[in-house]
């Protein structure tokens, strides 16, 4: 409800009045003009009979970086205040928070400012307080948000795009209206009148408001909400871009770190390994010991040698660019928000890839960085390092068109090439018209793959439904791989929290793993896994793997696409590897002695290969009535007595936190053996007490694992169940 005395208000009763005062700003000269300009403004609003006011918060909304709910007219009098209105998928939104940044770190609520995000949602997915507290975490957004899941509050003011911002004068009065990205002047025009005419008149209040980051109540993590994921087919080395961290990881398949380059705060420097900074990456692709980056908040495409330990940057000036033709060199020319890059041939007579890919979606279009000289469809000759626009008008929509120029993109957000025919196409993960869609690789013809609807004005047109074409409905995809093993392309499906599979040639899409629900939960099978808004994926081992970048679980997830089952990818350190990021000292472990009773099971020999990896899954029981001691380090640990070379960049220990959901211990047989013989020693310690917690008690017990090394690659090797009763 509004205050006492305010009249009923909506956006369209500022609309005279600013629009009189953004005419006289385009015939100011000096900013003595500006600010003399505003501050009469501000006079003429300040002195109208009633306020328009903005309505109280809901009562019930729930807040994130807050101690408690925040009220309009209670906590936020004597404050100027910016009401940002977002959704989290928006690249528009995302293009504004430098801005709202930038802002806070000029004014504090001690100066009388606050920014407060009303977070006001276009998917489902995206009412849910457990997405909107990820989106907050990923942005960095440290300022109090409020999840408006029903939109209650831009639907009283009558909000029609997102983002929009509303400035807030200190009795709840709107003096200012800013709808789209690109105000940043005005943005700080505009407060910083505000809080100078409401100072001079005292109505400026210095108290604090109670904030309680989210983010503060975290525990560390290996991998930090990261974005896209992809394989080095030479090598079978992953780079990550670990988003969150503001770094990129190289690991190799059994997760251990060979690079970590960048992080953990967000940057823009090239140079070497240890100084280099990137800010929220997102795509990667990597060929000859290169990596290239889409550098998305810096707008920049970076690029990593991994023999000179350097970084450069090829594309972007790092600040956001409105061009939506391109032709510049590289380093010359402005991009908005790279999210994701694939390498590709200008030609089929072209012997090695010589162009990047690169899914633009802050302009909606698909762009070209040229490796080598060479052509683009319907293109003279380029030069070597041109960068420009391939695919998109620019407007955001979701339009086909055999002339790639008049088509139309929607937040474009992943990139898979299958160049071999009769596909010859880029495959597009259309995030905000929920469709996938595909860009020939001939003449740029723009087609619909599957999601989305006919009406290319409709962004509207999202679900969970599996189907044929426009009759199947996706939710924000934001990744795509293909399988040219299968001829199939399989889809991270990110707001419906799956993975989905399209044939190309029947356009028949289906669910082929996940719930629904988002949560982590690693089932005996692809559809009792789940996921939570997974942005990326790509296919590895030969067309055997799925790896997948499981966003907000903070995790790579491992889908076999033979066996049907998900693991995770345990991301680890070793002492050689060249490691810049996050990761906390860890004191080494002090390892505790089996007990002489301690029983010693030796199991059946298992024979493997180099690269391939075992499983051991614990199944112990417990004596009846008693349970886990709480707080106790009841772990496992791995030893090989004489062959030491066995563990090398292997998990060697863990914790058991549960036993009603015992870990599943991997080892990786190193590619280089050095012995054809080997016993693996798996020792687990257990800390239980009695119900009532009476009594407690430390156990152990010790397996041995015969192992035999042969050049026979098998196609699956099951798990070994490390069964005993206690």
């Amino acid at each position: 409800m509004a205050a006492p005395g305010a009249r009923s208000c909506s956006l369209s009763g500022l609309l005279p009045a600013q629009t009189s005062l953004e005419y006289a700003l385009l015939d100011a000269v000096t900013q003595e003009e500006k600010d003399s300009l505003v501050y009469q403004y501000l006079q003429k609003v300040d002195g109208w009979e009633q306020d328009l006011s903005v309505p109280e918060f809901p009562e019930g909304l729930e807040w994130l970086n807050t101690e408690e709910s925040i009220s309009v007219y209670r906590d936020l009098c004597g404050k100027v205040v910016v009401l940002d209105f977002f959704t989290y998928c928006c690249i528009n939104c995302i293009h504004l928070l430098p801005d709202l940044h930038a802002l806070e770190h000029t004014y504090s609520d001690k100066d009388g400012l606050l920014i407060v995000g009303v977070h006001s949602a276009k998917f489902p997915n995206e009412k849910v307080l457990d997405n909107v507290k990820s989106a907050i975490l990923r942005y960095n957004i440290t300022h109090p948000v409020v999840n408006d899941a029903d939109a209650s509050l831009w639907q009283e003011l009558e909000v029609s795009c997102w983002p929009t911002l509303i400035i807030l004068g200190p009795r709840g009065n709107m003096l200012f209206s800013l709808i789209g990205e690109g105000h940043r002047e005005k943005l700080f025009l505009y407060t910083s009148i505000a809080l100078k005419y409401y100072k001079d008149r005292g109505q400026i209040r210095d108290n604090k408001i109670g904030i309680k980051l989210y983010k503060d109540s975290l525990p560390p993590s290996p991998l930090l909400f990261p974005g896209k994921v992809t394989v080095d087919h030479v090598s079978n080395r992953l780079v990550i871009a670990d988003t969150g961290h503001h770094r990129i990881l190289v690991v190799w398949r059994n997760g251990q770190i060979q690079y970590s380059i960048g992080g953990p705060n967000p940057g823009r420097k090239d140079g070497m390994f240890s100084e280099s900074t990137f800010n929220s990456p997102q795509g990667v692709a990597i060929m000859d010991n290169i990596i290239y980056v889409a550098d998305t908040e810096n707008h920049l495409i970076r690029k990593i040698d991994l023999e000179a330990e350097m970084v450069s940057t090829v594309a972007g000036i790092g600040i956001q660019g409105t061009d939506k033709e391109g032709g510049a060199k590289g380093e010359e020319q402005p991009i908005s928000s790279p999210w994701d890059i694939v390498f590709g041939r200008s030609g089929p007579e072209v012997q090695r890839d010589d162009i990047l890919w690169i899914a633009m979606a802050g302009t909606h279009q698909i762009w070209a960085f040229l490796l080598d000289y060479g052509r683009l469809p319907k293109k003279n000759e380029l030069k070597k390092g041109t960068c420009l626009r391939f695919a998109g008008s620019g407007n955001e929509e979701n339009r086909n068109n055999s002339y790639p120029h008049k088509a139309g993109f929607a937040q474009p957000s992943g990139l898979s090439l299958a160049s071999e025919e009769p596909w010859s196409c880029l495959f597009v993960a259309d995030s905000e018209s929920s469709a996938v869609r595909t860009v020939s690789l001939k003449d740029g013809a723009v087609k619909q793959l599957v999601g989305g609807e006919r009406d290319p004005t409709n962004l509207f047109a999202f679900g969970d439904v599996d189907g044929v074409g426009i009759n199947a409905k996706l939710q924000h995809p934001l990744g795509v791989t293909w399988d040219k093993k299968r001829n199939l392309v399989y889809v991270a499906d990110s707001y419906n929290h799956k993975i989905k599979v399209v044939d190309p040639k029947t356009k028949n899409c289906t669910t082929l793993a996940g719930t629904g629900d988002a949560s982590n939960v690693i089932g005996s099978n692809f559809t009792d896994s789940t996921f939570n808004e997974p942005g990326g994926l790509c296919i590895g081992e030969n067309g055997q793997l799925l790896y997948v970048a499981d966003t907000n679980n903070h995790q790579i997830k491992v889908m076999d696409l033979e066996t049907k089952t998900v693991s995770v990818l345990p991301v680890f350190r070793s002492e050689s590897a060249m490691v810049d990021g996050p990761f906390p000292a860890e004191k080494q472990k002090t390892l505790p002695r089996l007990p002489k009773s301690a029983p010693g099971i030796r199991l059946s020999p298992v024979a493997a290969s180099p690269g391939q990896t075992l499983q051991f899954k614990l199944r112990l029981d417990l004596p009846s009535g008693t349970k886990l001691t709480e707080g106790a380090p009841s772990c496992w640990f791995l030893s090989a007595e004489g062959n030491e070379w066995l563990l090398q960049g292997q998990i060697p220990s863990g914790e058991i936190e549960s036993i009603s959901s015992q870990p599943t211990i991997s080892l990786q047989i190193p590619g280089d053996c050095l012995s054809l013989e080997a016993v693996l020693s798996i020792s687990v310690f257990l800390y239980y007490c009695s119900a009532d917690s009476s009594a407690c008690m430390m156990k152990g017990i010790s397996f041995s694992q015969p192992l035999q090394i042969t050049d026979t690659q098998q196609d699956y090797i099951p798990p070994v169940e490390l069964k005993y009763i206690f």
